[in-house]
C-alpha cells in the first residue's frame, strides 16, 4: 500500500493553491465543498476564480510564490505549468513537513486526490495510487451507479438515531444486527421513496417492538432479457432482497445480479402451462413478507404491462402488506429497438397499440376493426399460439394481407432471432419461432433491414428453407 487512505477535515482550515487557471479552479471547487479556507497565489485568475476573489469567497494572497506562504497552511496544491516552480514548491513543502500535491505529477505528491462518490456524509474514495487515474474514474462511475442518491440523507437520519439505538441495544452485536436490518428493510425503502417521517416511524417500531413489523413486497421489472436494460433502481432493489420470486422470462444474466445469499424461487409461467398457479404465487409473496423479509417479485419486461403485477399488488394491499413498484423496459419497446423496428415513424405509423394474445376467454373482446386500421403498429405479446386467428381477423376486418410483420424471438438477448414476412404468412412465422416471441404488425417492420444494429440471428440463420421463403 503506497498511500495511507485518510479522510481529512479541512473545514475552516487554510489550504494554499498556487495557480489560477482551469485546473486550479477544479481543485478549489473540491476544497470549497469541504469548507476549506482557500488561499491562492497566481499572477492572474481565470474568470470564475476572479469572481470568487471579488466576493471574498477565496483569498488572493499574492501574485508570486514565496516559501514563507507555506508556514501557516495545512495543505499545498501546485497547479501551474511551470516545471521549475512546481519542483521548488514540492521541495519547500517537504522541508516544512507539509502535505503537497503537484497536479498531474505523481512523483511530486505526498498526497493525492482520489475519485470521489459523494453521498455526504457518506463518501467513497477510489485511488490507483496515481498509476491509473482513468481506471479509478471508471470504477467510480460504476460504483456511482450502484449507490442510491438518498444514501446521504439516510446516513444523516441514522446519525440522529444513533444515541437512542445505543440506549436500547447495549452490545455492539445487537446494534450491528439492528442497523443491518434497517438498511436492508422497510426503513431503507421508505427513505428511497422520500417518506422520511414514515421511515423514522419504522425505526421506532423496530426499536420498541423488534420483529413487530412486516416486510414488504417490491415488484421489479427485469426488462426483456439484456441485463444492461435493468434500471439502476431495479439493480439496487434486487441486491437488497432477502427472497426473489422470478419467472421464466427473467434472464440468467439478470438473476446473477441479485444478492448472492438471497433465496431464489421460480414461480414462472410459460405459454400453455403454469409452474405455479397465480393464487399460490400471491400466497407465497404474502407469507414471505409476513416473516419480515424484503420480497422482490422479479418479472420479465414491465410488471404492469401484461405481467399480472396489478393482481399481485392487489393481494398485497388487501393483506395490508407494504409494497412498491420499480418499472422495467417492456418487451415491445426493448425487442423492437434491438431489431431496428421503430414502433412509430412519421412516414409509416402515428400510433402503437400493445395487445396480449393470451387472455381470459370471457374477459376480452377485441375491436378487430380498430386494430385492423392501417398506419398503426400492433405489438402483440404472447400471440404465437393465436397467430392464425390474429392474421385471419385482421385481414377480415380490412388490414392488407401484404402488411409487413415481424416475429422477434428472445428479444435483446444474444440469441435474438428476427423473422419478417407479410400478414398472411404470420401463422407460419410464429409456428417456427422460438419462445418467448413478440409479434409486430405494421408498415414500420420494413425498416428492420435498414435499421437492424444488434447482432442477432436472421431468418436465414434461424429457420428452415420452407420458412425462409416467407421472409
Amino acid at each position: 500500500m503506497d498511500y495511507l487512505p485518510l479522510f481529512a477535515e479541512v473545514k475552516d482550515r487554510p489550504v494554499l493553491v498556487i495557480g489560477g487557471g482551469e485546473i486550479a479552479a477544479r481543485k478549489i471547487t473540491f476544497l470549497r465543498r469541504a469548507g476549506a479556507r482557500v488561499q491562492v497565489v497566481a499572477q492572474r485568475l481565470e474568470p470564475q476564480l476572479q469572481q470568487l476573489a471579488n466576493s471574498q469567497t477565496i483569498h488572493w494572497l499574492a501574485t508570486e510564490f514565496d516559501e514563507a506562504q507555506l508556514d501557516a497552511v495545512l495543505l499545498v496544491i501546485a497547479a501551474t505549468d511551470d516545471t521549475a516552480l512546481n519542483q521548488r514548491i514540492f521541495a519547500a513543502a517537504n522541508a516544512r513537513h507539509k502535505l503537497v500535491n503537484v497536479v498531474d505529477n505523481q512523483p511530486l505528491c505526498s498526497f493525492i486526490f482520489p475519485s470521489i462518490v459523494d453521498r455526504s456524509p457518506l463518501l467513497v474514495a477510489i485511488s490507483s495510487g496515481g498509476t491509473a487515474p482513468v481506471l479509478a474514474r471508471l470504477l467510480r462511475e460504476k460504483i456511482e451507479a450502484l449507490l442510491p442518491g438518498n444514501l446521504g440523507r439516510m446516513a444523516e437520519v441514522a446519525g440522529r438515531w444513533r444515541s437512542r439505538i445505543n440506549a436500547f441495544r447495549h452490545t455492539t452485536d445487537e446494534r450491528r444486527r439492528f442497523w443491518e436490518s434497517a438498511f436492508r428493510g422497510r426503513f431503507a425503502s421508505l427513505m428511497a421513496a422520500g417518506d422520511e417521517p414514515a421511515a423514522e416511524k419504522a425505526l421506532e417500531a423496530e426499536l420498541v417492538q423488534p420483529g413487530s413489523g412486516s416486510g414488504e413486497i417490491i415488484l421489479v421489472g427485469a426488462g426483456p432479457g439484456d441485463a444492461g436494460l435493468l434500471t439502476l433502481r431495479g439493480l439496487q432493489v434486487i441486491q437488497q432482497a432477502d427472497v426473489v420470486f422470478y419467472d421464466h422470462l427473467v434472464s440468467d444474466e439478470v438473476l446473477d445480479l441479485t444478492r448472492r445469499d438471497a433465496e431464489k424461487i421460480c414461480v414462472g409461467k410459460r405459454a400453455g402451462s403454469h409452474a405455479v398457479a397465480q393464487h399460490e404465487t400471491n400466497r407465497m409473496l404474502l407469507d414471505a413478507a409476513r416473516e419480515g423479509k424484503t420480497v422482490v417479485r422479479l418479472k420479465g419486461g414491465d410488471p404492469f404491462i401484461f405481467g399480472r403485477g396489478g393482481e399481485e399488488l392487489q393481494a398485497a394491499a388487501e393483506a395490508g402488506i407494504p409494497f412498491q413498484v420499480v418499472p422495467g423496459v417492456t418487451a415491445a419497446s426493448g425487442a423492437t429497438a434491438y431489431a431496428g423496428i421503430p414502433l412509430t415513424h412519421r412516414d409509416f405509423a402515428q400510433s402503437v397499440t400493445f395487445v396480449t394474445g393470451h387472455y381470459k376467454a370471457d374477459s376480452v373482446s377485441f375491436d378487430w376493426s380498430q386494430l385492423a386500421q392501417s398506419r398503426q403498429t400492433l405489438a402483440i405479446y404472447m400471440g404465437t399460439m393465436k397467430a392464425a386467428e390474429i392474421s385471419e381477423q385482421l385481414i377480415a376486418h380490412g388490414r392488407d394481407k401484404t402488411t409487413p410483420v415481424a416475429v422477434i424471438s428472445r428479444g435483446t438477448r444474444a440469441e435474438q432471432q428476427v423473422a419478417t414476412g407479410t400478414l398472411e404468412q404470420l401463422e407460419e412465422l410464429a409456428h417456427a419461432a422460438p419462445m418467448p416471441a413478440l409479434l409486430v404488425v405494421g408498415e414500420v417492420v420494413q425498416l428492420h433491414h435498414e435499421l437492424a444494429w444488434f447482432r442477432h440471428m436472421t431468418a436465414t440463420d434461424a429457420f428452415d428453407a420452407s420458412v425462409i421463403k416467407l421472409a
